[in-house]
């Protein structure tokens, strides 16, 4: 093989490595790998026995060797010179241009550390690794031969130098992201964390609240059963029956997701249930239905509303049936398919009552102030029996 034969398959060989080592550096996510696998391919490509990649460090102002082929154990790591004009990489560094050194032995003004001695280390080239703001470092070939080194070798080795810098780039962005990432998780974790929390506390609060009312109920039922006075027992009885409503408000709640907005028609349900229960042991004849649509309202909203039916309910239970015989019905339906509007019906086929606008009789004075205190509006007629119509305000209308 002639010398020009042979140095074009040697510019073919070293232009192949390029293109393998930028292909491989694309796929390896490992800085440290991509490193170590220049130093190699620069080394077998300038036929040299040593490489290594150098590191700025701006706060020491020196070049240390992060990665190499060749050297003995304790090199990689070691700090190799300043980063000024006192060492061939320190030049290259300093100036941006390839750094070529024949022969270090005639570089008397070079300070270098012991371990290029030791390897025998005669000549070196340096290449500039650039960075966005700053230079990443430098590239260096080293030989423990004398060797006249030509314009291609420097183009190969600057070659491999630019790839590198490509290489820090990607890595320094991928990493900035895995950690913004990381540090994204870690605040969603958090935030799962409080939030568990704050539901396990609201959980406990529930079951606080409810075990504090029906304690209240309990207590109000046993002094109820303890007092002879007819107008001591209406007083006693309505109060209990308020506890009771607030309590089951609660015991709705238990199970569910401490939220702003609970299922009223669901709740209605249980409601009249224990209202029944509660009333039909002393008004056997007397039924109560209840007709209901899912409608997701306010605590507050459901607070009040439950309230006001067990207000109503128990006035019909009371005074509605001289006889003894009766039916009450509850609804609460959509007033459109939206389920924008929503109505709330309380009747009894009762023998109704006197209506007048101020009176506190029948509940009448705490029905209206429950309403008004939630935005909402009523209607009453009592003619042949009493139906209250209650329009009530969904999330995000106002009441009609």
């Amino acid at each position: 093989m002639d010398e020009t034969t042979a140095e074009l398959h040697k510019l073919i060989s070293q232009q192949a490595a390029i293109a393998h080592f930028g292909n491989f550096a694309l796929r390896e996510p490992d800085l440290m790998v991509i490193l170590t696998e220049a130093a190699r391919l620069c080394a077998e490509g300038l036929s040299v026995p040593f490489c290594k990649v150098c590191r700025y460090r701006a706060a020491e102002n020196d070049l240390l060797a992060v990665a190499g082929y060749g050297w003995n154990p304790g090199v990689v790591g070691h700090v190799v010179s300043r980063a000024d004009l006192s060492s061939p990489q320190g030049r290259a560094f300093i100036t941006g241009n390839p750094s070529i050194c024949d022969d270090i032995s005639r570089e008397v003004d070079f300070e270098l550390p012991s371990f290029y001695a030791e390897h025998g280390v005669v000549s070196t080239i340096d290449v500039l690794i650039k960075g966005d703001d700053l230079p990443y470092g430098v590239l260096e070939i080293d030989n423990n031969q004398h060797h006249d080194y030509d314009q291609h070798d420097i183009d190969f080795l600057t070659g491999f130098a630019n790839v590198l810098a490509e290489a820090v780039a990607t890595s320094t962005r991928t990493r900035t992201l895995r950690e913004s990432v990381e540090q994204m998780q870690v605040l969603v974790d958090e935030k799962d964390r409080l939030l568990e929390q704050k539901n396990t506390m609201a959980e406990e609060l529930q079951h606080r609240v409810k075990n504090n009312l029906q304690l209240v109920y309990g207590m109000l039922s046993k002094q109820l059963d303890d007092t002879i006075d007819p107008l001591e027992r209406k007083g006693l009885s309505a109060i209990a029956r308020r506890v009771f409503t607030l309590a089951q408000v609660y015991d709705h709640l238990l199970g569910r997701e401490m939220t702003r907005t609970t299922d009223f028609g669901s709740y209605l349900k249980s409601l009249c249930a224990s209202l029944a229960d509660i009333q039909g042991s002393a008004n056997g004849e007397i039924s109560l239905t209840c007709t209901t649509d899912s409608l997701a309202l306010d605590l507050d909203v459901v607070t009040a509303l439950g309230l006001t039916v067990a207000e109503l309910v128990a006035n019909a239970y009371d005074h509605a049936f001289p006889e003894g015989r009766g039916a009450i019905t509850v609804s609460a339906l959509k007033q459109d398919s939206e389920g924008t509007r929503a109505i709330l019906t309380i009747a009894d086929d009762g023998k109704g009552f006197s209506i007048n606008g101020g009176t506190k009789r029948h509940g009448v004075g705490l029905v209206r102030r429950l309403i008004e205190q939630i935005g909402a509006s009523a209607t009453v007629v009592s003619d042949q029996g009493t139906v209250w119509t209650i329009l009530v305000p969904t999330p995000g209308q106002a009441a009609s």
